[in-house]
Parts: structure tokens; sequence; C-alpha cells
């Protein structure tokens, strides 16, 4: 089973996410933050992922923390669910349309973390929440899951849209990217023999 449950504690945060790579995208999310349950949500049914995550963090600071730092402990279960990788599709890319908004995710489970970031917010808020913790998100998902991850906004005048379309995009990319592929189900996806 590509299963990985991760308890991440500091000062500052208290995490726990389970993940199944293998599910139909159920999610249970509960962070404190309500736009951010809001995009979780989207990256679970749109991944195929179930993953349930739980956060209790200085939400009297403010949300950076929480949101960080699940990206932290997301992206430590995705990898070790992952395992060696033996079998998986490796890539995926996704260009996403959301009203507005289009957004291009593509992605490498190269266990090389890098992310290319081009998307521009609108507005410095969604709600109460900060945009510029999407980004945080993202890179700290990209770090500790190993991914190389690019994101690329083409379009888009609606701050929600386009977080929401990043979101989408990313999740559809990794559906593709985590996916087992039925002629080399037995290969590491690389030369090198490992990844």
């Amino acid at each position: 089973m590509r299963e990985a449950s991760i308890t991440r504690t500091t000062a500052e945060t208290d995490i726990s996410v389970t993940v199944n790579l293998d599910g139909t995208g159920r999610y249970d999310m509960a962070t404190g933050v309500g736009f951010f349950d809001h995009m979780l949500d989207q990256l679970a049914r749109h991944s195929l992922i179930d993953i349930s995550l739980a956060a209790r963090g200085d939400l009297h600071i403010d949300d950076h923390h929480t949101v960080e730092d699940c990206g932290i402990a997301l992206g430590q279960a995705l990898t070790q669910a992952l395992g060696d990788k033996r079998g998986i599709r490796r890539y995926g890319e996704c260009t996403l349309p959301m009203d507005d908004a289009r957004v291009q995710a593509a992605l490498d489970l190269s266990g090389r973390p890098f992310l290319v970031w081009d998307v521009t917010f609108p507005t410095q808020k969604i709600g109460t929440f900060d945009t510029e913790l999407v980004r945080e998100f993202f890179q700290a998902l990209s770090t500790h899951g190993g991914i190389t991850l690019h994101v690329t906004q083409a379009a888009g005048f609606n701050s929600h849209h386009i977080a929401e379309a990043a979101f989408k995009a990313v999740a559809r990319a990794l559906r593709d990217a985590v996916e087992t592929d039925p002629r080399k189900a037995d290969a590491i996806p690389s030369t090198k023999g490992m990844l």
C-alpha cells in the first residue's frame, strides 16, 4: 500500500497528515485556516490522493507557520508513501482554466526539489488569507516532497480563481506523476536506477 502518516510538532505548529496515493480523492482538512482548507480539499479531490490533515498552529500570530508547516508535512508524507518510486510515471503536467484564470503546473518527482513560481495575485488577501502564502505552501511541498515544480500563470484577474487554478493544476499533474505506469510497473523511472 502506498500510504504514509506523518506527525510534525514544533513550538509553532502541531500537524498530523495521512495520505493514500491510491485513493479516490477523499479529504478531511482541519487547519483552522478556512481558505487554505478549501485549497487542500481541491488538492486531494483532483489528485485522487486521499488526504487527512489536522493542524494546530499559532494563528494568533498569523497563518504563515501553519500553511508552511502543512506543506512540509504533506511533502514528507508524499515522499514516504512513494518509497523508491518504482513503477510511477514520475512526470505530470496540467493546464487548468478556472473562469478568468489559467494556470499551468508541470512537475517531476525527481528527488531534486526546485520551485519555479510565475504567479501574480492582484490582491494581497483572499478574505483574510494572505495570497503570498500560496507560494510558501508550494515551496515547502516542493522542498520536502523532492519535487521539481513549475507553476505558471497565463491569465487571471481574480485572486481566488488564480489560487484555486494553481492548486487544481498541481493536483492534476501530481495525479499523473504518482500513477503506476503499466508498461514499467517494476522499474525505477530513471536511467540512474534510483530517484
